[in-house]
């Protein structure tokens, strides 16, 4: 009969993800790995495999949750809050970023750029999460169409392909060190570009979506 495993494991994913995250896949090494996590290599590799193994699981655990802090926010919901639903989900992208003091970014942006060109594991985690972030903004798009917010003869796969490259640029450039200010600007400029429909264009030319926290 197997022994139970004597840790916490959801804890110790925790803290291996800290160590990726700060230092990268190369720069981590197994014992890395387990002074952060008071294991022993040998509990380590038992329970998860080699380095390349419990990156994956991080990995992945990583891009799930980022699809459900999407679905949080863009799932569901009458057409006419389609149009906030994106707002908030994009100003929220930025303040995000805004808040990352230490420039740290996102996982999956790091793990994806370092990896996926030799790593077929982290390059459909990587696909297969930015495809189910575009269908979540596509549809939020299609509602806003439907209620009129959004010009209904516009491409919401391009649109939602526009805002989910702001939404992951805003990132990349906020790691490079713009301004907060400049980040909350992108996700505004991004969102009054959108082609206005007719239950939108009573508002001022110009004027920037409101913006939620």
């Amino acid at each position: 009969m197997a022994r139970p495993r004597a840790f916490d494991e959801r804890h110790v994913l925790e803290r291996a993800r800290e160590q990726f995250w700060a230092a990268g896949y190369a720069g981590t090494r197994m014992d890395d790995i387990a002074r952060v996590t008071g294991l022993g290599k040998g509990s380590l590799y038992g329970a998860f495999g080699d380095k390349g193994k419990l990156f994956h699981r991080v990995f992945g655990d990583w891009c799930t949750a980022v699809v459900e802090v999407a679905e949080e926010r863009l799932t569901g919901g009458p057409d006419a809050e389609a149009l906030a639903r994106l707002s908030g989900y994009v100003h929220l992208m930025a303040e995000n970023t805004a808040s990352d003091t230490e420039r740290r970014g996102c996982l999956l942006a790091k793990g994806a750029a370092e990896l996926a060109q030799n790593d077929p594991t982290v390059a459909g985690r990587s696909a297969e999460t930015m495809t189910a972030l575009l269908a979540l903004l596509r549809t939020e798009i299609s509602a806003a169409q439907r209620h009129g917010d959004i010009d209904s003869t516009a491409d919401p796969e391009r649109l939602a392909a526009l805002l989910l490259t702001v939404v992951r640029g805003i990132e990349a450039v906020g790691k490079a060190g713009l301004a907060p200010e400049t980040l909350r600007n992108i996700a505004d400029t991004a969102l009054a570009v959108l082609p206005m429909g007719d239950g939108q264009k009573g508002l001022a030319a110009g004027r920037s979506p409101a913006r939620e926290n």
